[in-house]
């Protein structure tokens, strides 16, 4: 088979299981016979594709279409499962570093992303992270004018 038909083939296998296992009527199997699972299998197809081809242009979005499939049954299927934007940064960035790994561009949009999405994770799931971060923020908004004064000298002293 030529390497262009992989993505129609693992796509077109992929969503044969999906509709194959669904009229067997296995209940194990019945929380997943949803949509978020077709965005699972439409990204574990890109991803494949791209690997076994080497065409890195399909990594980007075979992890966002993973991530978000992995999200949206996680929100189905556990109760506690955060909904929040910053989940979604948190996906963009691991498209970015996936990327990153293969073609050697978007680490630092990844890293930016993918912290950011963390940050705004831990601030809304963890009260004493919350609190920590509100502590500083109050700091720094109380000393200010001393990084200003500082900065002003750092300028005087410093050798041209």
């Amino acid at each position: 088979m030529r390497k262009q038909n992989y993505l129609t083939a693992f796509v077109l296998i992929g969503v044969g299981l999906y509709f194959f296992l669904q009229q067997l009527h296995i209940p194990i199997l019945a929380e997943l016979a949803t949509w978020p699972t077709l965005l699972v299998i439409i990204g574990v197809s890109l991803l494949l594709h791209s690997y076994l081809t080497r065409d890195h242009d399909k990594l980007f979005p075979g992890v966002i279409l993973l991530g978000l499939g992995i999200h949206f049954l996680a929100v189905s299927m556990y109760p506690n499962w955060v909904e929040h934007w910053s989940v979604y940064a948190i996906i963009i960035g691991l498209a970015f570093l996936v990327r990153y790994q293969k073609t050697k561009s978007g680490l630092y949009a990844g890293l930016a992303t993918l912290l950011i999405g963390l940050f705004m994770l831990l601030t809304i799931t963890n009260n004493q992270f919350s609190t920590t971060i509100q502590q500083f923020i109050g700091i720094l908004e109380d000393y200010w004018p001393i990084s200003l004064i500082i900065l002003g000298i750092y300028l005087l002293i410093k050798r041209k």
